[in-house]
């Protein structure tokens, strides 16, 4: 299957990659071209401005979280109806799990979509120099189909035709333009990365400007003959037989600015999956929604909302009862920091939450966890039994601790969590709370990894409508 694409690549983190791809998919809107937005890797901020300016959602790839038939399988399955599918890289080109390894690289995505590469490159300070650089990128490890060029940060034209004539002249390379220093368009960023689109005022105004500019200053056509010379998309795909559970069940999902973290293909497939998505807001609503048979709190930014949950004791009041009676509850990262007792933020302030697990949450200034995760599940739980494994994702400030004691005996840690170091030796931790049917952990799972967990946890919420989880709906 041949899918018109190209992959928004950069040479390194910060060099604008982000902004260049929102401004190349909202000047392709502008002209009325469907595009089908991608993010290489497990961030969950990025796709929400690619879904912003395209009107659809934007989907992850991930060549380490997830195998290269899945790669493949998501990718044709979300470009259906589409003109252009544009994926924006992680990092730089060959970065991705880490070491000598190109898994979960936007290098190794392209290889697996057979999708030609634009390299976005910081221009400032240098000239001659930008084609070396450029050399060593299509050279290095079997070297990378980069078709294109877009030039970041250039103060005039002047200097980009200099630049362009340099670059073509020694590579071979098209240079499709340059994107002028501007803090008219900048996209700002927050602790964990960029800030969710749905918090910038004037967002609209300021991808506006955006779009303009690369109308400007990026030659379009040439990108969208770049994107129809992309290859067959990989392997075949990937043959789905999932046993799909017989029933329905009910399921309410966190989503507002304080929980928004979710893999889209994640909630497809528990619809696929015969749930039934119901959507609610821990922020402004009074209750869980009525006649559900689970809970699914992704992650996002609670001690950034801290008062707001906090005085919303309803909502905290609700979710501690049903949680606490049985009622199955999934919650990852952000969503385990709100059911645990209280959150102290980065100013030493502390909030109630929802009070179901025993436990303090607690913001710190550097990162406490980062990078790619393997999860082996000690004990059964609501995503399967003891024994399954799968591979995850970490990205927190926070740390969470329980309490002393014997009041909570039945409080488990049901996850070991492996990361492999750059030395290769292994660090190990726990992880994935568990109190009766709530489970609650940092690890962020795609559930197209092992989707028997999706199953599983599909599964276990129509065993609580079936009675057996001992809440009564």
């Amino acid at each position: 299957m041949k899918i018109p694409g190209a992959i928004i690549a950069g040479t390194n983190s910060g060099c604008g990659k982000t902004t260049v791809s929102a401004g190349l998919m909202a000047a392709l809107v502008n002209r009325g071209v469907i595009v089908q937005p991608y993010k290489v890797g497990p961030d969950y901020i990025d796709p929400m401005f690619h879904s912003f300016v395209t009107g659809r959602y934007s989907r992850n790839l991930d060549s380490w979280l997830l195998d290269e038939s899945t790669v493949v399988h998501l990718y044709r399955k979300n470009a259906a109806g589409c003109d252009v599918a544009l994926i924006e890289g992680v990092m730089g080109l060959y970065d991705g799990f880490g070491g000598n390894s190109l898994a979960g690289s936007t290098a190794h995505i392209s290889r697996i979509l057979h999708c030609p590469v634009i390299l976005v490159m910081n221009a400032e300070g240098m000239s001659l120099s930008a084609a070396a650089m450029l050399k060593g990128f299509m050279d290095f490890k079997g070297g990378a189909d980069i078709r294109g060029v877009i030039l970041n940060r250039v103060d005039s034209r002047g200097l980009y035709l200099m630049m362009k004539e340099i670059i073509e002249d020694n590579t071979g390379v098209h240079v499709l333009g340059y994107l002028p220093a501007s803090d008219g368009y900048t996209l700002p960023e927050r602790h964990l990365g960029l800030v969710p689109g749905g918090e910038l005022s004037g967002l609209k105004d300021k991808l506006g400007r955006l779009a303009a500019s690369i109308e400007k200053t990026v030659d379009l056509e040439l990108l969208l003959k770049i994107a129809q010379d992309a290859g067959e998309s990989g392997q075949a795909g990937l043959d789905i037989r999932l046993e799909k559970p017989q029933g329905k069940a009910r399921i309410a999902v966190a989503f507002d600015h304080a929980f928004n973290f979710y893999y889209r293909d994640n909630l497809e497939l528990l619809e696929m999956l015969g749930a039934e998505l119901v959507y609610f807001s821990p922020l402004e609503d009074g209750r869980l929604p009525e006649g559900i048979d689970g809970v699914y709190f992704g992650g996002g930014y609670p001690e950034v909302f801290a008062r707001e949950l906090s005085e919303n004791l309803s909502m905290r009041e609700d979710v501690r009862s049903k949680l606490s009676k049985g009622l199955p509850a999934y919650a990852e990262c952000g969503g385990l920091m709100y059911l645990c007792r209280d959150l102290k933020d980065m100013h030493g302030n502390s909030y109630e939450m929802a009070g179901v697990l025993p436990a303090h949450s607690e913001m710190t200034p550097s990162l406490q966890r980062f990078g790619y995760v393997n999860v082996n599940v000690l004990e059964d739980c609501i995503l399967g039994e003891s024994g399954f494994t799968t591979r995850a994702h970490g990205f927190h400030y926070s740390v969470v601790k329980t309490d002393g004691g014997q009041e909570q005996p039945d409080i488990s840690y049901c996850y070991e969590v492996l990361k492999q170091k750059g030395s290769g030796e292994t660090s190990r931790w726990k992880d994935g709370l568990k109190l009766g049917h709530t489970l609650a952990g940092y690890s962020h799972i795609h559930f197209w990894s092992n989707p028997q967990l999706a199953v599983k946890f599909v599964e276990n919420c129509m065993k609580n409508r079936e009675g057996e989880c001992g809440y009564e709906r």
